[in-house]
C-alpha cells in the first residue's frame, strides 16, 4: 500500500472495507450473484463480518444494488489495464485462486493497491471475462 500524505492514516478495518467498496465500484458487471460477488470480495477478506460490512457499505453509497440474491454495480468506473494495472515479475500466489505465477498484476485503486492476480484472474475479479 502507498502513503497518502493527503489522507488521514486509517485503520486495516476501514482500508479493507474501503479496498472492498472499491472494487465493487470498478466492476464492469451489469449483474452478479451473491456467489459471484463473495468470490470477487474474497480476494479482499474472507472473513465473513467484513464481507457483510463492505457490501452494507456499498450499498448505502449506491455503488451496488442488491436484491434476491443479485448485486447489481451502479459504478461509472472501470479498470484500465494500461493505466491502472502494474505488471511485476517475482514470485507470486494469485489472490484469487492461489496458483503460483511468476507475472502478477497489480490494480491501483485510490485506496490501496490490490494483488496479485494472474492474467486471468485478473480480468475475472474486475468482470472484464467471466
Amino acid at each position: 500500500m502507498s502513503e497518502r500524505s493527503d489522507r488521514e492514516p486509517t485503520d486495516p478495518v476501514t482500508e479493507t472495507v474501503e479496498l472492498g467498496v472499491e472494487l465493487l465500484d470498478h466492476l464492469e458487471d451489469e449483474t452478479l450473484s451473491l456467489k459471484e460477488t463473495l468470490d470477487r470480495l474474497e480476494t479482499v477478506t474472507t472473513d465473513p463480518a467484513l464481507t457483510r460490512e463492505i457490501l452494507d457499505t456499498a450499498e448505502m453509497r449506491g455503488v451496488i444494488e442488491r436484491t434476491d440474491g443479485i448485486v447489481r454495480p451502479q459504478g461509472r468506473s472501470f479498470v484500465s489495464f494500461e493505466a491502472d494495472v502494474v505488471q511485476r515479475e517475482g514470485e507470486f500466489t494469485c489472490r484469487r485462486c492461489g496458483t503460483d505465477i511468476s507475472t502478477g498484476h497489480f490494480v491501483q485503486f485510490e485506496t490501496a493497491e490490490h494483488g496479485p492476480f494472474g492474467s486471468s484472474c485478473i480480468r475475472k475479479v474486475t468482470g472484464r471475462e467471466k
